[in-house]
């Protein structure tokens, strides 16, 4: 990965989990929640990771059956009714959520997705999102692409890359 990589993540002072800075105080709060939520469940989960279309997913996740899971996350209406990319996210996983937080109607989300709602604290699927299974040739570049980025991000935590050298 290079230092211009939409996977590279800096360490910002104080915090010790990778963040971009593209994400709002609340997305994150909403984040740090259903990551909670997908701890119990036993899904280990990659933040702001993109996929093979070239469209970056707020959060994919992959539980202990092999299953894929991506959750986006809609901090406000605002944000929501901005977006309109989340059809895509279907052909990488086999579930698709949003997930938000009580402070947005959630009755503007649609049927076709499931839906979490969280706070910083955790969270708690309201419905549950219906299944669509992924071809094996994508379950396969889905969890090559997440593996990959998540060694990398853990390598990177624990040797920084030098400017100028990768």
């Amino acid at each position: 990965m290079s230092e211009h990589d939409p996977d590279r993540f800096a360490l910002k002072a104080g915090i010790e989990a990778p963040v971009d800075g593209r994400q709002s105080a609340a997305a994150m709060e909403i984040r740090r929640g259903v990551g909670r939520l997908l701890r119990r469940l036993a899904f280990a989960m990659v933040p702001e990771l993109t996929l093979a279309s070239g469209r970056r997913a707020d959060i994919v996740a992959v539980g202990p059956k092999s299953e894929i899971w991506i959750v986006e996350i809609k901090s406000s209406l605002a944000d929501f009714r901005a977006d309109h990319k989340w059809p895509d996210y279907r052909a990488h996983c086999d579930r698709l959520f949003f997930a938000t937080r009580a402070e947005v109607p959630l009755e503007v989300f649609p049927e076709a997705a499931g839906l979490i709602l969280a706070d910083t604290f955790g969270a708690e699927i309201l419905r549950e999102a219906p299944e669509h299974r992924i071809a094996g040739a994508t379950r396969k570049q889905v969890m090559l692409r997440l593996a990959q980025v998540a060694a990398g991000r853990l390598h990177d935590l624990e040797d920084p890359p030098l400017a100028g050298l990768i």
